[in-house]
């Protein structure tokens, strides 16, 4: 038995014919305006029950004006690295999830004064 290496003969490929191209068609919006809808969506913040029930039991009212800057210091704080932070405002004290852009709950800054917060990596005072 011979251990060498048998040489096959040498078959080139054979070309295949170029496939047309196809055309795209952009009609649609454009990938950047689709990433700036979604950014967008991202910085609201949503309320959870849990929060929407201690905001009315404890009679915590937050204008759109507060809401809207709360909004904004939480996605800047996302973008440092964030996940959970204490929001503090005048009157209230809340913990809000900036990875899911949520309120998780809320109380008013006396109770918040005899409280310990654990497991938040980031306090926004407003």
């Amino acid at each position: 038995m011979d251990h060498r290496i048998q040489q096959l003969n040498y078959h080139p490929l054979i070309p295949i014919k170029q496939q047309s191209k196809k055309t795209v068609d952009h009609t649609g919006p454009s990938f950047k305006e689709l990433l700036g809808n979604t950014i967008k969506e991202d910085t609201t913040l949503k309320i959870s029950k849990h929060a929407e029930k201690r905001l009315t039991e404890r009679n915590i009212k937050i204008d759109q004006e507060l809401w809207n800057k709360i909004e904004q210091k939480v996605h800047e704080a996302k973008g440092k690295g964030v996940s959970d932070s204490l929001v503090v405002t005048d009157q209230a004290a809340l913990i809000v999830s900036a990875k899911n852009n949520t309120v998780i709950t809320a109380m008013d800054r006396m109770e918040a004064s005899s409280q310990i917060f654990t497991n938040i990596n980031g306090t926004i005072l407003i």
